[in-house]
């Protein structure tokens, strides 16, 4: 399988720590990977919607960020960015999500390696390019 890994940057710490979980996660999974850079969360799913586009597809996307600050303005970046991303799994693109929501980059570091959101985002993202491979389904 070959994986395309999107990581906001906004937050590097935690974009650091979450790429490090799902790339541990592919390379234990056999996989190929590549990654590439956005500003932040909310430019996860055009990058994504992007290289699904282009001439070289991948089989999978893993898409990580964090979103920090006060809660109205965190959370409208956190449900857009996922609206964007579950509109893509909904017409079949096999994703896995890492987006951490948290009140300060402090506490989101803390989740991204304690419970290895970056990691769970990418055997998500195998499991269903698995599943899709099962059943043929076509790119």
């Amino acid at each position: 399988m070959n994986i395309l890994i999107v990581e906001a940057r906004y937050h590097p710490d935690v974009a650091d720590a979450l790429v490090d979980g799902a790339t541990a996660a592919l390379e234990k999974g056999g996989a190929r990977f590549e990654r590439v850079s956005v500003p932040g969360v909310l430019e996860l799913p055009a990058a994504i919607a992007i290289a699904v586009r282009s001439a070289r597809p991948f089989d999978g996307y893993v898409a990580l960020g964090c979103v920090t600050g006060p809660s109205h303005i965190a959370d409208m970046y956190y449900v857009e960015t996922l609206r964007g991303l579950m509109t893509m799994g909904a017409a079949g693109i096999s994703l896995g999500s890492g987006i951490v929501l948290a009140g300060d980059e402090g506490a989101a570091h803390d989740l991204a390696t304690r419970q290895d959101l970056g990691g769970d985002a990418a055997r998500a993202c195998l499991a269903l390019c698995t599943f899709a491979e099962r059943q043929g389904y076509q790119r």
